[in-house]
């Protein structure tokens, strides 16, 4: 076998020339000294959140910040979720229960709940958080440490995505890796354009004057990705986004079950990846065609060796790309601390990945479901 007749295989090197890009976790919120003494308003929207609004009120109720106060908004739950915050309320007065009122016209079900919970709050400092995470007790002092230290209006952070089933842990570095590409902290904070900025609900702290500018969650009521929509709501306002890494201060977990996971990401990756590209309508077109050029690139070697039946050159060429393929998705599990033998699992990430590109695409607008409640254009 020459090198020559391996030169098919050279695509399957060009990703690892992100890693580096990928390894890279500055800005963080780590290094930032930790501020204390302004008032935070910290509102948690919840619909159906049994299984983890206590451990996110906990956490954040161990924080070393001071002063607070912790508003959980019950987004009309069919579950237990306002009787255990009312609880936590009785155990400590920092916590209070606002009961969401029924959804209007014209609203998904995140941005409602995060207005109400804004028009509940007294305090000039706001952090919008989800109910699937848990932060550490300097996270809080750290990020309002952020917004000062570097002028932002709105602080935003990337967490540790846990992921502990099996298809978490084969599908979530699938989609991770897109967003991580798109959106890296250092190029979101350098933006001057919409389409390159983005902010991550499961963590916004901004300026209630910021937040006001930019509209509010009202501005963004119809998106199902509110929070990609509320920073470009502010870049449009002329605020200033900071994005920093919080490995270590906060972690969430977005999925619990295959069913979960297809759920949300249908909901999210479609609509989101056209509201990605506000002003482009030929990339806005084109997303599903990026989106399954992107993940499927990962399948062709494997269809080139059900082809070949690994003879001859092209089966060689489609053997090393595959062997490529199992070294990167090994890297970045171990980047994801999922454990690394999951790489030789990326064939079924990948084709998970693309069902949920079709269905997320099928669906569309036209019809959005999630916790319980189906949306319909």
């Amino acid at each position: 076998m020459t090198p020559a007749e391996l030169l098919p295989a050279l695509p399957w090197l060009a990703p690892f020339v992100a890693l580096p890009r990928l390894a890279r976790s500055r800005p963080s919120l780590s290094g930032v000294e930790p501020r204390l003494g302004e008032p935070v308003s910290i509102i948690i929207p919840a619909r159906n959140e049994s299984a983890t609004i206590e451990t996110v009120v906990r956490s954040i109720l161990s924080s070393t910040y001071q002063p607070f106060e912790l508003l959980v908004v019950d987004d009309r739950s069919t579950d237990d979720t306002a009787g255990l915050v009312e609880r936590l309320a009785a155990q400590d007065s920092r916590v209070r229960l606002v009961r969401g009122v029924d959804l209007p016209t014209g609203w998904y079900g995140k941005p409602w709940a995060c207005a109400q919970g804004y028009r509940a709050a007294q305090s000039d400092l706001l952090l919008f958080t989800d109910a699937d995470t848990r932060h550490e007790p300097d996270l809080l002092g750290r990020a309002v440490g952020a917004l000062r230290t570097v002028g932002a209006d709105l602080v935003t952070v990337a967490p540790h995505q846990r992921c502990e089933s099996f298809w978490e842990r084969l599908v979530m570095p699938q989609i991770w890796l897109l967003l991580a590409l798109r959106y890296h902290p250092d190029a979101v904070n350098r933006a001057r354009r919409e389409r390159d900025v983005i902010a991550n609900g499961q963590f916004i702290l901004t300026t209630r004057a910021a937040y006001k500018s930019a509209g509010t969650h009202a501005a963004v009521a119809h998106e199902v990705a509110e929070d990609l929509a509320i920073a470009q709501a502010y870049l449009r306002a002329g605020s200033k986004i900071h994005f920093a890494f919080a490995d270590d201060l906060m972690e969430t977990r977005m999925y619990r079950s295959l069913g979960e996971l297809i759920e949300g990401w249908s909901k999210n990756m479609y609509l989101g990846a056209r509201r990605s590209f506000p002003r482009e309508p030929l990339l806005r077109a084109l997303v599903p065609v990026t989106l399954t050029a992107a993940i499927g690139f990962w399948l062709l070697p494997l269809a080139a060796l059900a082809i070949t039946g690994g003879a001859g050159p092209p089966g060689a060429a489609a053997l090393a790309a595959i062997g490529l393929s199992v070294v990167f998705w090994t890297l970045i599990c171990y980047g994801m601390r999922i454990p690394p033998v999951y790489g030789l699992g990326y064939p079924l990430g990948a084709a998970m990945a693309l069902f949920i590109v079709a269905r997320s695409t099928w669906r569309g607008a036209r019809k959005v479901v999630w916790r319980g409640r189906t949306y319909r254009a």
